[in-house]
């Protein structure tokens, strides 16, 4: 009995001095492995922009970026046998111009590294009826005038104020106002280093 006891003694013992030795390799190692590891904190300098942003962007639809106030004379003479008719009629609008971001074409904004590009669709104008019908009044009126000769003549006026209001001048007025507020909000996202171009340049 006595020799049982001491062989379960020394087993005991033995037992405690391999926990002992484990538990200090066990140690030994973490520090060993401690202090042969580092903790770096660095940036990849990679600003990304999510599908969400770039679809609350693409949201905002038609942007004016500028507006053009025009207003034009337009007149028509019809001979006659005994003298001509003449109606000469004044024409008022007013032209908005600026994109449209609904025909934005996949991949409009793109980044790479820390650069953002942005490829916006070209200037245009947002509203086809920019003539104030209100306002059309006749400066001069001789004769009969039919529907369709009004007609017409909105017509002309119409495209003279096109011409007008797209002038290569006020495009590039509408660009550098496009240009300026997509900087101003993609800055207030995180971004800095911007690249803004217009589709077709």
């Amino acid at each position: 009995m006595r020799k049982m006891l001491q062989t379960i003694g020394r087993a005991r013992i033995a037992l405690v001095a391999l926990a002992a030795i484990a538990v200090a390799a066990l140690l030994l190692w973490a520090g060993h492995t401690a202090s042969n590891s580092t903790i770096t904190i660095g940036s990849d300098k990679k600003i990304g922009i999510t599908p969400e942003q770039i679809q609350s962007i693409k949201a905002i639809g038609e942007w004016e970026f500028l507006s053009v106030s025009d207003e034009e004379l337009v007149d028509t003479v019809r001979p006659r046998l005994f003298g001509d008719d003449h109606l000469v009629r004044i024409y008022y609008g007013t032209m908005r111009l600026g994109i449209d971001l609904g025909k934005a074409k996949p991949g409009w904004i793109a980044t790479k590294g820390d650069t953002i590009t942005v490829t916006l669709p070209p200037i245009s104008l947002l509203d086809q009826d920019f003539i104030d019908e209100a306002r059309t009044r006749s400066f001069y009126e001789s004769g009969r005038w039919t529907a369709a000769d009004r007609e017409e003549m909105y017509q002309r006026a119409a495209a003279a104020m096109r011409r007008n209001g797209l002038s290569p001048a006020n495009i590039r007025s509408a660009e550098n106002n496009a240009d300026a507020q997509f900087r101003d909000m993609l800055r207030a996202m995180g971004h800095e280093n911007i690249i803004i171009r217009f589709e077709g340049k």
